[in-house]
């Protein structure tokens, strides 16, 4: 199931990103525009979840088929490094919100200098070229606009998605009794809205407590805290 779940989320980022790039004329005036660009958001952050998913194992029993996974959602989303996210993320379940988690800000709780500090911890200069690179190859095909709005601009809004309800809002001050032993708290409201917001991530203080619980099941664990 976990594998199934991977694959449609990568296919349906792929097969919007492709309509939208190809099939869809941009007009400011249309609010479909806004739209694209939402549910492309959206997809991108699915496919950071499902990366994540891949680093607690839980896409595939298959170890390199599981890697393989997390590995391709990685670079789909920025070029990323699979092994360099797994190395940091593993530090961050073993010391959430302290000083030794790479995703922590210790010296500001400020949501920008914050963000700031979450994206220097990922992104390296030979992912922005390789970025570059791929842009400058895909305007011989697709309209410069289009791969803007629709390419990088959902991608940047997805680190935005992913950093507000997965880091900022579950490890923020101040740190109570109730978020112990893993400074996290989790999100209020009901499902769908977790669903929609990020995935079941908002549900963060069970994802700590149950790391190999997959996304999609997150909903239950609360369920059953509740």
């Amino acid at each position: 199931m976990g594998l199934l779940i991977a694959l449609t989320v990568i296919l349906l980022w792929m097969a919007h990103l492709v309509y939208a790039l190809v099939f869809t004329e941009v007009s400011f005036t249309s609010p479909m525009v806004l739209v694209h660009i939402a549910i492309q958001t959206y997809l991108y952050t699915g496919l950071f979840i499902t990366a994540h998913d891949a680093m607690h194992g839980q896409v595939s029993g298959n170890r390199p088929l599981n890697n393989g996974v997390g590995c391709l959602s990685t670079w789909l989303f920025a070029a990323l490094s699979y092994s360099r996210l797994l190395e940091k993320h593993k530090l961050h379940h073993q010391f959430p919100g302290e000083e030794g988690d790479p995703d922590y800000c210790m010296y500001s709780q400020n949501f920008w200098r914050w963000w700031f500090s979450f994206l220097k911890n990922y992104i390296k200069w030979y992912q922005i070229l390789i970025m570059a690179v791929v842009f400058n190859i895909l305007q011989i095909w697709v309209n410069q606009l289009n791969l803007v709005l629709f390419w990088v601009l959902p991608s940047i809004l997805a680190t935005f998605q992913l950093f507000y309800f997965g880091t900022y809002r579950p490890h923020r001050l101040p740190h109570t009794e109730a978020m112990m032993p893993h400074h996290s708290r989790t999100q209020k409201g009901p499902h769908w809205w977790a669903m929609l917001s990020c995935y079941f991530f908002g549900y963060h203080f069970e994802h700590h407590e149950s790391p190999r619980t997959p996304w999609w099941k997150l909903y239950q664990l609360k369920n059953q805290q509740s």
